[in-house]
């Protein structure tokens, strides 16, 4: 047998560099680049073996922040449709714990990314090593640990011989689409740097590829005559569809059924916003017709949708009292959930199959006049609440989504995560491609928008890119920007300003906390945060990290700085404080519930009405058995 003598991080970054996927003919490198952070723990070990392998063999990025790299890895995993994904190395200690709401937010979202923190010294020669979590009942726990539970694979490489099995199942987990997620090799530090003869069988090309399982026929006959039996059936589209690249199976199966299709944010772009079956988000962000519709629904077709507490309106919006549930989805946890008719099956394949076993099937007529009318009532809504009356004025946020509606085409990318803005864009945003619309919803964790940017730009390099941000996402990981300025990565930052946490803080009141602690403010005399608002330049900050930076004050210079900054070869950011408080145009109120506790006694008036209000709420909640 031929071998070759590698320390285990050579041998590693050498397997990972000859690893592809496949899927219905094309090939993809499974891995397609490393982000680093280096310290005590993996810089002797994976750092070395990055140098020696070079940039051909194995692309290295660097990073600023742990979390912030496997946000980054995520959103290229994402928009290479989980075909290609990243690794992320850090060093022991907190660059390995600043790995976990990373991992926890791919693993949500069923992304998948390759985590390799180095971890204490196996053979223990000095014990406890610097950062080294010390646990009196277990010798063999660190604090990588941690990423077990988010973490779809977990494995810890204590010998050179383990890494090829860990290894080959790592890859298994990641190329997966059942299975996928984060997949973590803990690699400590002293087993990354022993030498190992290794089977040269180990580095040979190899190809994961990535299934499209068709559904049993029993499963499609049952599908179709639950379908035919509906007389107000509604798809929900989510983030499956996006994943199998089924958006033109969705639409044949739209215009050959006249079912219309309402979307969660993961799913959103399923269709083209003005396709006439394309009826807009769903759930406590979605639109008014959807919902409607899903109160009124006998039965709802999942497609690619895990059904989140946003999407049921925390178990209230299917209302209908026979209302059912037909899943299509390539993993049985999710297929059978509601008590769901199942199609467990890729979403494209699944989709197809059902289109055909349905030929000639098509839902009433005045079904379709209803929700068409609907849509178009809710188009109305959106044009009120984009348009501005006086281009003179401070924009408020969805004029700000007006503003840039007139500026992206069909190949930009919009970015969000968290904050006050999911809501509004779910609403309103009319997505034309369908990666437009990148929401991590899943998580919903802020920061996570201008490295997922910098994640979509690498996948993508032809597409303009803007990550849009509230002032809260942006204190809380703006660092990035650094490497996109390094990497030459001409993302668009999108800044806004609305001194404080403005969608947990309509939360807070809506739930009797008078909005407590979520402004950016300086004390009163009460000791609340009620003073005035924080002398706080984030455009100067942004500025000192390298972007360069558009302040617009009003509505027209809004337009021109997001027209500029589209045509910028160079990171840019566009700096807009809004108008805050309520205005003619401002977003549409939610359109169904979400349960957030709210106190069961209090003094407080406003924690009392809004028990109150959550009781009559609460009475809705069913369990669909």
């Amino acid at each position: 047998m031929t071998t070759r003598r590698l320390t285990v991080a050579q041998a590693l970054v050498e397997f990972l560099a000859h690893q592809y996927t496949e899927r219905d003919g094309q090939r993809h490198r499974l891995i397609n680049a490393t982000w680093g952070i280096f310290g005590h723990g993996n810089v002797a070990g994976l750092g070395q073996a990055l140098l020696e392998a070079g940039q051909d063999t194995m692309p290295y990025l660097q990073g600023r922040n742990e979390q912030s790299m496997v946000h980054a890895a995520v959103g290229f995993a994402r928009q290479s449709n989980r075909l290609a994904a990243q690794a992320v190395t850090t060093s022991i200690g907190p660059g390995a714990t600043n790995l976990v709401t990373g991992a926890a937010l791919a693993t949500v979202n069923r992304l998948p990314v390759l985590l390799l923190p180095g971890d204490i010294f196996t053979t223990r020669p000095a014990d406890p090593v610097l950062q080294q979590l010390e646990v009196p009942y277990a010798g063999d726990v660190s604090v990588n640990d941690a990423l077990r539970p988010v973490s779809r694979y977990f494995d810890r490489v204590v010998r050179p011989e383990a890494l090829i099995p860990a290894a080959l199942a790592a890859m298994r987990v990641l190329s997966d689409p059942a299975e996928t997620g984060a997949v973590t090799l803990a690699m400590p530090q002293d087993v990354q740097a022993e030498a190992f003869d290794w089977p040269e069988e180990f580095f040979a090309d190899r190809v994961w590829r990535v299934r499209r399982p068709v559904p049993e026929a029993a499963e499609t006959e049952a599908a179709a005559r639950a379908i035919r039996a509906a007389r107000r059936p509604l798809v929900v589209a989510g983030g499956g569809v996006h994943h199998s690249e089924a958006e033109g199976a969705l639409r044949a199966f739209a215009d050959a059924t006249g079912i219309p299709v309402a979307s969660t944010q993961a799913g959103k772009g399923s269709l083209r916003y003005d396709h006439p079956a394309d009826i807009g988000g769903i759930g406590h962000t979605g639109t008014a017709v959807a919902d409607d519709l899903a109160r009124t629904a006998d039965l709802i077709i999942g497609v690619g949708t895990r059904y989140s507490d946003f999407t049921t309106a925390s178990a209230t919006l299917f209302a209908h009292p026979d209302v059912r549930f037909l899943n299509l989805n390539i993993t049985g946890f999710d297929a059978h959930k509601l008590s769901a008719t199942t199609l467990v099956a890729d979403a494209r394949a699944g989709l197809e199959a059902l289109t055909a076993e349905l030929a000639g099937h098509r839902v009433d007529t005045t079904y379709e006049a209803e929700y068409r009318t609907g849509k178009a009532r809710w188009e109305r809504r959106v044009d009120a609440a984009y348009a501005a009356e006086d281009d003179s004025v401070r924009p408020s946020q969805p004029q700000v989504l007006g503003a840039l509606d007139t500026v992206v085409g069909d190949d930009d990318v919009v970015i969000n995560a968290a904050g006050s803005l999911p809501g509004d864009l779910h609403k309103l945003w009319r997505a034309r491609s369908p990666r437009q619309y990148h929401l991590e919803y899943g998580y919903s964790c802020m920061g996570y928008e201008i490295p997922g940017a910098i994640g979509v730009r690498l996948a993508a390099p032809d597409r303009p890119v803007w990550a849009l941000v509230g002032d809260g996402t942006y204190l809380m990981m703006p660092t990035e920007i650094v490497t996109a300025v390094q990497e030459g990565i001409n993302i668009n930052v999108v800044l806004l300003q609305n001194h404080g946490y403005a969608s947990i803080g309509g939360l807070s009141e809506t739930t009797g906390a008078e909005r407590f602690g979520t402004a950016y403010r300086f004390r009163s005399a009460d000791g609340t945060y009620t003073g005035d608002p924080l002398p706080v330049d984030l455009a100067a900050n942004a500025a000192s990290l390298g972007m360069d930076v558009l302040r617009a004050r009003t509505v027209a210079e809004l337009r021109e700085a997001l027209a500029a900054a589209r045509a910028s070869d160079r990171p840019t950011c566009v700096y807009v404080e809004t108008e805050t408080g309520d205005t003619v145009s401002g977003a549409p109120d939610a359109q169904a519930w979400w349960d957030v506790p709210v106190a069961e006694t209090a003094t407080r008036p406003a924690a009392v009405k809004a028990r109150e209000e959550y009781d009559r709420h609460a009475a809705g909640r069913r369990r669909h058995l």
